[in-house]
């Protein structure tokens, strides 16, 4: 999303629950993500316990680069993904400007090794962040109507 299309936007800070519930939705992307990427498996070598050894690991990378693409390259070029379109949420950094690709990457990989800690976090944080927001200097804002 471009710096102007942000600063017509009407933003308030996005709520906890609204945040959760769009996390709800983007788990069931993600699972199309992973059914879908995980086609490729079908043609790998594989012997009793499934795919094994350098295809596996193929397998792993692919799957996790597609995941990567969809939540980054969205941030990066949206501000939003699918479900955070539904849920009328958008990224930015902390001042407000549109997310760069590396910040969308660090953030990807941030969130991913804090989740469990990050979705509690905003008990206990002054601005309601989640954990990997607030490590990362992003915010996520609800778009006012």
């Amino acid at each position: 999303m471009k710096a102007e299309a942000l600063a017509k936007l009407s933003l308030n800070p996005a709520g906890w629950s609204r945040r959760v519930m769009c996390m709800v939705y983007e788990s069931l992307i993600v699972l199309a993500l992973l059914l879908v990427g995980g086609l490729v498996a079908v043609g790998l070598p594989s012997g009793e316990s499934g795919v094994v050894g350098l295809p596996r690991l193929a397998l792993q990378l692919w799957i996790g680069g597609l995941v990567a693409a969809y939540f980054a390259g969205c941030w990066w070029r949206f501000g939003q993904t699918l479900a955070m379109k539904t849920w009328r949420l958008v990224v930015t950094t902390a001042e407000g400007a549109p997310l760069p690709p590396g910040r969308s990457l660090l953030r990807l990989l941030v969130a991913a090794l804090t989740l469990p800690l990050s979705i509690v976090w905003p008990l206990v944080d002054r601005d309601r962040q989640f954990l990997h927001d607030r490590l990362v200097g992003t915010r996520v804002w609800h778009i006012a109507a």
